[in-house]
């Protein structure tokens, strides 16, 4: 079995930038709970991490925004944000441009699939990361779904999307684990921040657990937008994780509305079968 690892998890700035501004009991629930994440992911034992994630325009913009895009490249450099607002200091991060290839090339027989050999990492990788592989020595794939631009990649779509990346992973010989990192419901950067839709997050997260394909590719995007907000179009990321482990379910190991990380903060694993 090549994927060996699957989860999800919150990658608001503010879990890592504001930390000393959020309750501390509900703070440090969760940082055990990316704590826990990140001793499951160790036991998997992967030889690289694929991160699919939703950017925030510091890569891609209107005048080039894929679908879908995986790095090839050998290394990586993150924050591209001021490293003390994010309070991640700026680092080299390894990738593996051969395997990246490897399974571009896969995905690319289901799925049209942009890459790129250059990538600035930001808050929406890099604070991941910080729990997650905080000596950064694990190579890292980085994967954009369009969450930010209109026309946004269908759901049915970045469901297809995570069924190609398994059957590519599958094909491969190296230990894989796969984190999908996004919302849920969230405003940021608008009037409305802190805002957050607790029974849509949930509603949302019991579909994901028991991996509802046909819930989780109905939601329409007016329906996210009023629900959950711009921020909530990062569900992409969640469906491509149960597309990559379809007729598998999974466990919710936290959630809880955080209005100063501005985001109902999220750490879930599914199972591998």
């Amino acid at each position: 079995m090549s994927l060996v690892f699957a989860g999800v998890c919150s990658h608001g700035p503010g879990i890592t930038g504001r930390a000393d501004r959020a309750d501390a009991t509900v703070r440090d629930a969760l940082y055990a709970s990316f704590d826990r994440l990140r001793s499951a992911l160790e036991a998997s034992r992967p030889d690289v991490l694929i991160v699919v994630a939703a950017e925030h325009f510091a890569n891609f913009f209107m005048d080039n925004m894929p679908a879908f895009c995986m790095g090839m490249s050998d290394t990586y450099v993150g924050p591209i944000e001021d490293p003390q607002w994010l309070g991640i200091p700026r680092v080299e991060i390894p990738g593996n441009a051969a395997l990246s290839l490897q399974l571009i090339e896969s995905v690319m027989t289901d799925i049209d699939l942009a890459y790129a050999q250059e990538w600035k990492f930001d808050h929406g990788i890099m604070v991941p990361l910080h729990f997650l592989t905080p000596e950064y020595t694990l190579p890292i794939i980085p994967v954009n779904i369009n969450c930010q631009g209109p026309p946004l990649t269908p759901l049915t779509r970045c469901y297809d999307f995570g069924r190609a990346l398994r059957r590519a992973c599958e094909e491969r010989a190296e230990r894989i684990a796969i984190i999908g990192t996004g919302g849920i419901s969230h405003w940021p950067a608008t009037p409305d921040s802190g805002k957050i839709n607790e029974q849509w997050d949930r509603e949302f997260l019991n579909h994901f657990v028991n991996n509802r394909r046909d819930a989780l590719v109905a939601y329409t995007d007016e329906e996210i937008y009023r629900e959950a907000g711009q921020g909530g179009f990062e569900i992409r990321t969640f469906v491509a994780i149960a597309g990559a482990t379809e007729h598998s379910r999974g466990e919710i190991w936290f959630y809880e509305p955080i209005p100063i990380f501005a985001v109902g903060a999220t750490i879930a694993v599914m199972s591998i079968s």
